[in-house]
Formats: C-alpha cells, structure tokens, sequence
C-alpha cells in the first residue's frame, strides 16, 4: 500500500540537510555550527532535520522560541541548544532544568532568569546579546556596562554562567554594505569590553548565513546558520544554491485532482484575472494559501507538470489553484512539482519568492500545518 499522500506534501531530504551542514563547516573551518531549526526548521520539521544536522557534526542547534527548544528536549534531543526570543514571564526555569543556554538582552531577563536559577538550585547558561545596529533584540551600546557588570555579578553568585556574547546582522545578505563593518566593528568593542569586565564568554558569534557563506573575518567561534542548512538561498546577491555548494532539501508536490478542456473565453478562478485565449487543457492542483502558496503569486508561481514549466492561471484560491496545460494532455493523480531543485529541472523557493515578491525564507516557512512531510534518509 502507498503510504504517500497524494494530495500535497513536501518531501524533506535529511541527507541534503546533512550535506549542506558539512558544506557549511567546510566555509568556517575554524568555527563551531550552530543549526538554526527554529520555525519548526524553516518548515521541515525540526526534530528531523535538529538530528540530522547534529548527525553532520552541528554543535550546537538554535531556536527563537524557549517553547520550540523545551520542545526539541521532549523528543529527546541532546546537546547544546541556544533560545533567544523571550518575554517576561516566560518558562525560565523550565529552561534552566533543561540544560538551555538562554539570551539576555536586558537586565528584566537577566533578573527573571536568576530568580529561576534560585528556584531550581541550578547555574543558568546565559549568553548576552548586543545590539551592534540591527535594532531590534539585544542591548544598546549605552546600556552595555549596566547588563555586563549585572551579569558578572550573578555570575559570582552562582546563579549563572555568561557561556557567550553574540549578535545579529542587519545586511549580510548584501555583500558591501556599509553596515556590516559597522557592525563588525561595535561588536568587538561590546566584546572587549565585556572581556575585560570578566566574561570569559565559550563562544562569541554574530555569523548568520549569509555571512558564513562571504564574511570570514565575522566567523569568531560560531556561526548560526538557518535557511542555509536547508539548501536555500539566503539572497539572490548571493547566488543559486547550487553556486553556493547547497542542495534544497524539501521538494513541494502535489497530484493533480482533475484535468479538463475548455473552451476560449473561459474565466478561470476568482475574479476571472485568467481567461483563456483558446481551447486548453486546464490542471486543477489541490493546494492553496492555506497550505502556504502564496496568493501573491497568482498567475506567476512556477509549476512543473508533465516535464514543462507552466504558471498559475488565475488567482491562487485557499485550497487550490489552477494550471493552464495547453494542448498537452495529463491525469488526474498526475504528479506537480510546485518547488524543488533546479538541477532536477524543477522550479525552485527563490522562483516562488520572486513570483510573489518576497524572500525565500518565507516561502519554505510558510508551508503549513496541514501538509505533510515524508522525510528521506532517515
């Protein structure tokens, strides 16, 4: 029996997952790899691909979310994992009996986690983060000295351990920026200092993928790789991913649900933004925005269906969407391949983000809940 769903699913390549890890420390031989899984991994699961990623010799796995990381631990992943993303209140000592590194951007979480250190008689791994420009998360320059002698002097309570300094960059996917040694620069100023102060920090990282892939010099001890690790583009600027040494690991597909002809003059989807020219083969694919194709790309999201590229015909509805064949015949059940990897002839994540005007980060994410996902190589 076909255990494989036909309606749509993405099929994930744990070995592609693990190729683009062992690519990626290849880039930064001199660093540690943190796997970013966050965001359930960019799409593709996070307990998979955190384990195949570890399997390909990641140090450490990183989560914007304590939820997502306390999630990793219940299925039984190991190891080192870094969570950033925190308000007040948050599950702090759930974290901290969790073996969970944690960041701390301002003296409100540093005082939330100490006071969950107390209450789990426990040291918390801490790892302070400076805002060298993005402006979003992290400490201000101004407010450095504040958090690091706060943090020293937990540190000499007991209550935590400052295990790193890090932060983010703003515009390393565009290679040349004035900001990014701006922000080179301020961060190792935060650092010194913070050296000086005593933090004798294990790994200090401020690389996302973008920069592992063309900014040696911001590798330090670790870098944080995320879309990377999944086979995808970080920028166009950057190149394909196969220039870039990396192989897609979720190939999105679908089989066709009815194939039928009509005649010219036809409307097709809402709004009738597609009518047809001629007589055509239309290909009804049974997916839509609410399982993350994304609307905007209606009547220019790629698809591969019978060998050929067509296009979206029309708007992309909730549930599916529609592909005009042509004169060429196809089955219902027939197999559409909506994104994939080029070098398979297939369209590709960064095809679907230029189609709808955004990034391919949010094309692999967007893919919801209600498609499954059958892994390879496991």
């Amino acid at each position: 029996m076909n255990e494989t769903p036909t309606r749509v699913y993405a099929e994930i390549d744990l070995d592609a997952v693990r190729e683009n890890v062992r690519a990626l420390r290849e880039r930064a031989p001199r660093a540690a790899l943190m796997a970013v899984v966050k965001a359930n991994a960019y799409g593709h699961g996070a307990v998979a691909c955190a384990k195949a990623a570890q399997e390909a010799g990641a140090a450490w796995l990183g989560t914007a979310t304590p939820e997502e990381a306390l999630a990793l631990r219940a299925a039984g992943v190991e190891g080192r994992i870094m969570c950033w993303l925190w308000t007040p209140g948050g599950p702090w000592r759930e974290a901290v009996e969790a073996d969970l590194d944690v960041s701390v951007s301002g003296l409100w979480a540093l005082d939330e986690v100490r006071a969950a250190a107390r209450a789990a008689g426990r040291t918390a791994r801490i790892q302070l983060k400076a805002d060298t420009g993005l402006g979003r998360n992290g400490c201000q320059p101004a407010d450095w000295a504040d958090l690091v002698g706060a943090a020293v002097a937990a540190q000499a309570e007991g209550t935590v351990q400052v295990t790193g300094v890090w932060s983010h960059f703003a515009c390393a996917d565009e290679p040349g920026h004035p900001s990014i040694q701006l922000q080179l620069a301020a961060f190792r100023d935060m650092l010194a200092y913070a050296e000086k102060e005593g933090v004798d920090p294990e790994v200090r990282h401020i690389a996302n993928s973008p920069a592992t892939l063309t900014l040696p010099e911001s590798h330090f001890d670790l870098v944080r790789c995320g879309l990377a690790v999944y086979g995808v583009s970080p920028a166009p600027e950057l190149g394909t991913p196969a220039q870039l040494g990396l192989r897609p690991a979720m190939t999105l597909k679908a089989s066709l649900a009815l194939v039928k002809n009509v005649p010219a003059g036809h409307g097709v989807s809402y709004g009738h933004h597609y009518v047809t020219e001629t007589g055509t083969n239309l290909a009804l694919i049974p997916a839509g925005y609410a399982d993350g194709i994304p609307r905007h790309a209606s009547g220019r999201g790629p698809v591969l269906v019978g060998g050929k590229i067509r296009h979206v015909a029309g708007r992309v509805a909730m549930d599916q969407f529609v592909v005009d064949l042509g004169e060429d015949l196809a089955r219902v059940g027939d197999e559409a391949v909506i994104f994939g990897d080029a070098r398979r002839g297939e369209p590709t994540a960064e095809d679907w983000a230029e189609a709808s005007g955004t990034i391919g980060y949010e094309i692999v994410t967007r893919i919801g809940g209600r498609v499954p996902r059958v892994y390879l190589g496991r």
